[in-house]
């Protein structure tokens, strides 16, 4: 496959960024409005809420700007994203409890209404951040009945629905890169390849010999370990797979 770096910022075109966005945004209102200091009179409460929140959309972020460089780490970062949202749902979860509320069944209308309301896919100009702003606001407005909604129980439960549904996006997506990378590995591995592609078309722009066993260019390689430590030696450029050697 090569190495190929990537724009750095296409997460914004992921779903999972912009419903973080909206879950975001939605944390921020939520606390404002009654997370209040009867509640939580340290604003110990209130600051991890929106903090859980905006970890899980940074990390997002991060790690799928990292895409190109490390997959290991995208997807390292995007299960911390996913554990961000978790938080953020166990806090919803005990405010309902504290509240003695009902916590939606699957098969409630609103839970479902929630879990079912589709995306429209992103349309951006060159002016992306302007557009990025504008498609997350219309997108959290198709669920604002719920989350702006002046009943604390019900936004609650709204933020816990989505919170859900993140975490099922990010599963998926976490999946998808782990399904990549068993297939065309990571920017290491790349990094390898292109670097014995180019070796093995220096070696036979310079006359190497080839290999005794497989027919191969063979590329001049120098003895790690051993009495012979340090000696020069010819070594199949398919190495592993291939083990011929030749003495310079």
């Amino acid at each position: 496959m090569g190495v190929n770096i990537q724009f750095s910022q296409s997460y914004y075109w992921l779903n999972s960024w912009i419903v973080g966005n909206i879950i975001q945004l939605a944390t921020q209102s939520f606390c404002d409005r009654f997370v209040d200091y009867r509640m939580d009179p340290g604003r110990r409460l209130y600051d991890q809420m929106v903090m859980a929140a905006r970890c899980g959309v940074a990390n997002i972020a991060e790690g799928s700007a990292r895409h190109s460089t490390s997959i290991e780490t995208e997807m390292r970062l995007l299960d911390v994203a996913r554990a961000s949202f978790d938080e953020l749902q166990g806090d919803l979860f005990n405010f309902l409890l504290r509240r003695k509320a009902d916590v939606w069944a699957i098969g409630n209308p609103n839970r479902e209404a929630i879990w079912q309301m589709r995306l429209d896919a992103p349309n951006y100009s060159n002016s992306y951040l302007h557009d990025a702003a504008i498609h997350i606001l219309t997108q959290k407005s198709k669920f604002d009945a719920w989350l702006e909604n002046n009943n604390p129980e019900i936004a609650a439960n709204a933020m816990l629905v989505l919170c859900q549904r993140e975490n099922k996006m990010l599963q998926c997506q976490i999946k998808s890169q782990l399904d990549a990378f068993k297939q065309v590995g990571g920017f290491t591995e790349n990094m390898t390849v292109e670097r014995l592609e180019t070796r093995k078309a220096q070696a036979t722009a310079q006359g190497a010999p080839d290999c005794p066993v497989c027919g191969k260019p063979m590329l001049k390689r120098v003895q790690q370990k051993g009495q012979m430590q340090g000696r020069q030696f010819w070594g199949c450029s398919d190495y592993p797979r291939c083990k011929g050697l030749r003495p310079i």
